[in-house]
């Protein structure tokens, strides 16, 4: 802790021994306290630290406890999470009812005109986002049957690339000149 000797709420006992205690989680850790003199609030924290660490080692000999470092196995958590949900994407898309493209199509735009009288213009908006790209082709294949969850992602794809490059939407990039 540089300057341990100033005075303020920054340099008070209890500021001083929080510091110490985050240092002190590390098992390396070594707490230096850079000072010119030894304040009161320098001076209780290190008390008070010193009555801790002895509560603590009493504690230990007396239960038998050997303090260790924890040590876990790296996570791979990210790849984990995405592989279930592919597959439960992909289970879920075997039970999928799969469309004809004009039966969809008739589909969406009743959903899309429901949505919007019920004053629910993101669904709308997604909709209408879905219906664009299946007239557009989009998550169609050879016999003209859609899986619905593969227009939703096929949507979704369409308009973030939109907004990457600039294209649809309101809001239009101007150049400075």
């Amino acid at each position: 802790v540089l300057d341990a000797d100033k005075e303020g709420f920054l340099r008070s006992a209890t500021s001083l021994i929080q510091q110490m205690g985050r240092a002190a989680r590390n098992v390396n850790a070594t707490v230096v306290l850079y000072a010119d003199r030894v304040t009161p609030a320098m001076q209780q924290a290190i008390d008070e630290t010193e009555r801790r660490r002895a509560l603590q080692l009493a504690y230990n000999r007396e239960h038998g406890v050997t303090p260790t470092q924890i040590r876990k196995a790296i996570r791979r958590g990210i790849e984990r999470e995405l592989q279930a949900r592919r597959l439960a994407r992909e289970a879920l898309g075997a039970d999928e009812r799969a469309y004809q493209q004009e039966e969809l199509l008739r589909l969406l735009h009743e959903e899309m005109l429901a949505a919007a009288e019920a004053l629910e213009f993101e669904k709308a908006a997604s909709l209408r986002d879905q219906i664009r790209a299946l007239k557009a082709g989009a998550a169609v294949d050879s016999e003209g049957v859609v899986r619905r969850s593969e227009l939703e992602r096929a949507a979704a794809a369409a308009v973030a690339s939109s907004r990457v490059t600039g294209k649809g939407g309101s809001r239009r990039r101007t150049r400075r000149r």
